[in-house]
């Protein structure tokens, strides 16, 4: 873990956004500007992706990020990696100290393979990701979702190498920041995740700031 503190004053930002439990975001972040996501109220997952914004292609890739730092969590320091090898975004600044790479989004498929049929039809960040991209001239669909990072989300990996899902280690306040290495689209879902402790069982929203 890497306990950075940020140098920024909420006050100076030029974006600042609060973005409800269950909700999609999706924005353009300039090459240069700082992006922070704050957890509000403490142990909410905030799964992310980014893009290229000029081409979509070129887009956060789970599998050279993890490579190229030789660690499966993220944390201050780290840099997030394309599909191409380009550095999409380096996380500057981070009070939690990790964020997990492994656990992907919830979706109604994993809802009931997970827990139960009968929860197929519950509200799921693949939905949220989904609406986004129905919602906006960016000219992507279902085919440019990947598997995305879990912000604040606590996914250890057992010595047998499996996943399991526990309660969070952020708290109220925290905060993971990043710098934009190149323009960035950046697609969230604040997640609604009901069937496990990644929300602590009560999703919960966060607020998103951007500075020049």
């Amino acid at each position: 873990m890497a306990i950075v503190e940020s140098k920024f004053d909420p006050k100076d930002a030029v974006y600042d956004e609060i973005v409800p439990a269950g909700e999609p975001w999706l924005h353009e972040v300039k090459k240069g500007q700082t992006f922070r996501i704050l957890d509000l109220e403490g142990n909410q997952a905030v799964d992310t992706l980014f893009y290229n914004a000029h081409e979509s292609t070129d887009r956060y890739s789970a599998v050279d990020t993890i490579r190229a730092q030789g660690n499966l969590y993220l944390t201050a320091g780290s840099k997030l990696l394309s599909s191409e090898g380009n550095v999409l975004v380096t996380i500057t600044a981070d009070t939690c100290g990790r964020h997990d790479t492994l656990g992907g989004a919830c979706a109604a498929e994993s809802n009931s393979v997970r827990y139960e049929t009968g929860k197929k039809f519950m509200h799921s960040c693949r939905d949220s990701f989904l609406h986004a991209l129905g919602h906006c001239d960016c000219h992507m669909d279902k085919r440019d979702l990947t598997s995305n990072v879990n912000f604040f989300m606590n996914v250890p990996v057992t010595p047998e190498g499996k996943l399991t899902f526990e309660d969070g280690i952020s708290a109220p306040g925290k905060y993971v920041e990043m710098q934009a290495e190149m323009d960035v689209m950046v697609l969230i879902s604040n997640c609604p995740q009901l069937n496990n402790p990644c929300n602590g069982y009560n999703p919960t929203p966060v607020q998103l700031l951007i500075w020049n």
